[in-house]
């Protein structure tokens, strides 16, 4: 079994197609079959299966993909130390939005002052997004805000946060002292997009009680949600850390929910057999203290 064999069942896996495969290496359809073959007989496992000309991957084949994505990305990880093409580490961080917006650029300013010499990227995108980043080894890390599913990912809370109720100064609940949950019952919300953590922990509050959000607005920019609440086209519920500066400027009031708390914690997200580098260890260390 060599690495060539392992990014070819990725390369399969991933296009569905060994046609297509073989053309993104520039190598031979029968070679790519071959290749598939060795790994099927080397494990004793079938891969793929084929329907209407298209492969799908079978469990055992999507168990072995997640090990073959890390393997793969730690060989060459170790050919660009061995190479000398690695003289700037560099960290693919991953944040949700909340996270993205206001927690991530103190905890890389820290690892900058920490650690000059390291690069990092950032994706910002909703837990669901961000998960499947983490699972395919696109990403090195990421500090998210919602539920992740995947066994195959290490969670570590390490921020506290809190969601709060919102609404705009036309509002009839923006003097309110605090409101029930059946009062929200029906009331036009402006909303983050399915796979936010942040609309999945109100989603099931709400549904616990029986209720359902009515939904008015979709949006996955929190600047657009805070304007779209002041301009008074409905109630949102989002962090405390993004709404601090208007709920002190009169702009939007935060009216709590009675007997019904939103606090959560962000998580240190990472794949279970990710090498831990000395940049990634200094980022996960910065986190915890936040």
């Amino acid at each position: 079994m060599t690495i060539r064999h392992l990014k070819i069942f990725i390369e399969v896996a991933g296009t569905g197609n060994m046609s297509q495969a073989a053309e993104k290496l520039f190598i031979t359809q029968p070679s790519v079959s071959q290749a598939i073959a060795d790994i099927e007989r080397y494990y004793q496992i079938r891969l793929f299966e084929r329907f209407s000309k298209k492969l799908f991957i079978t469990e055992a084949g999507r168990e072995l993909l997640g090990y073959a994505r890390h393997i793969v990305s730690l060989f060459e990880e170790m050919e660009a130390v061995a190479l000398n093409r690695a003289e700037v580490p560099f960290l693919r961080v991953g944040a949700t939005v909340t996270v993205g917006t206001c927690v991530i650029g103190p905890v890389l300013e820290r690892l900058k002052a920490l650690r000059p010499e390291t690069e990092t990227a950032v994706m910002v995108d909703n837990t669901r997004v961000i998960e499947e980043k983490l699972v395919q080894s696109e990403l090195d890390v990421a500090l998210v805000e919602g539920r992740i599913k995947s066994g195959e990912l290490k969670v570590e809370p390490v921020v506290n946060d809190q969601l709060v109720l919102i609404a705009g100064p036309d509002h009839p609940f923006y003097k309110r002292k605090k409101v029930q949950l059946a009062e929200l019952n029906g009331q036009p919300f402006i909303l983050r997009e399915k796979g936010s953590g942040t609309r999945e922990l109100f989603e099931e509050r709400m549904a616990a009680e029986g209720y359902t959000l009515r939904e008015k607005w979709v949006c996955n920019n929190s600047e657009a949600i805070k304007k779209a609440v002041m301009g008074g086209q409905g109630l949102s519920v989002i962090s405390t850390l993004l709404v601090e500066e208007e709920i002190h400027q009169g702009k939007l009031a935060s009216i709590p929910i009675e007997g019904c708390p939103l606090h959560r914690k962000f998580s240190l997200v990472y794949h279970r057999n990710k090498y831990l580098t000395e940049p990634l260890k200094d980022f996960m260390a910065v986190c915890r203290k936040q």
